[in-house]
């Protein structure tokens, strides 16, 4: 599960939200392992072997332009480096050894840039967007409450997943996709074409990428339910198995 760095004063602290960290443990029944932004510290490829599967958590802070080839970031964003730089490499050699990777927020964001996609820095600026950031006038439990609709492509992964071809989501997010990488395919657009989920056909594992928040009361929701169980059930499997698992298809 991997942290963001944050600072305080003097200090520095590695972070997860504890949300994700009750979603994989009660909705995946895996145990969460913290892997600290520590950047090019970690060698990424021994990292990933000694892995079972990767959940890219999200984040209040973006992915730095530079990675992507985008303009310099406007005034405001926050950036974490040396998450960035443990996470992008960290993604590609995960994917190399089939491990499974699910993505959120922040994560499907880095998911496609590490396959060398770009991202919108300020969507809602974006002609034809919508504003899918969360409100500041609300609590917790408001800015998290479904915020739209979503359209799922019907022959894919997330349809067989879920059950269904539309469904709604929470939305709190500043950055969206906007270049997709070439590996990824889009399962799922708001109704402003925002992608919101993507997949990838030839991944030797479960890869799913979300840019809403299933993390969030997971247990009070079907959807979220049924993505943290398919993740637990693909980690498991790759635990089992070892390199060379057959690519995810659900059914």
């Amino acid at each position: 599960m991997t942290a963001c760095l944050r600072p305080s004063g003097d200090l520095g602290y590695h972070v997860v939200g504890d949300k994700y960290v009750r979603a994989v443990s009660g909705g995946s029944d895996c145990l969460p392992l913290l892997i600290p932004a520590l950047g090019d510290w970690h060698d990424p490829e021994d990292l990933a072997e000694r892995l079972d599967g990767i959940m890219l958590t999200g984040s209040p802070s973006d992915v730095e332009p530079h990675h992507y080839d985008g303009p310099p970031a406007p005034m405001g964003l926050s950036h974490d480096p040396l998450r960035d730089a443990t996470t992008l490499p960290l993604i590609r050699h995960a994917l190399e050894r089939g491990l499974p990777i699910l993505a959120v927020c922040r994560g499907i964001q880095e998911l496609n840039v590490a396959l060398g996609g770009s991202l919108h820095q300020r969507l809602h600026e974006a002609p034809g967007r919508l504003d899918h950031r969360g409100r500041k006038d609300l609590d917790t439990a408001g800015r998290y409450a479904t915020g739209h609709r979503i359209s799922i492509r019907p022959e894919g992964p997330l349809a067989a997943l879920l059950g269904k071809t539309e469904t709604y989501v929470n939305s709190l997010h500043g950055q969206g996709i906007d270049r997709l990488a070439g590996p990824l395919t889009a399962e799922a657009t708001a109704p402003d074409g925002t992608i919101e989920a993507v997949s990838m056909p030839d991944a030797h594992g479960f890869v799913l990428g979300v840019q809403w928040h299933p993390e969030w009361r997971y247990w009070e929701n079907t959807d979220s339910q049924a993505i943290f169980k398919a993740f637990g059930e693909a980690c498991r499997s790759r635990a089992e198995k070892g390199a060379g698992a057959a690519p995810w298809r659900a059914a």
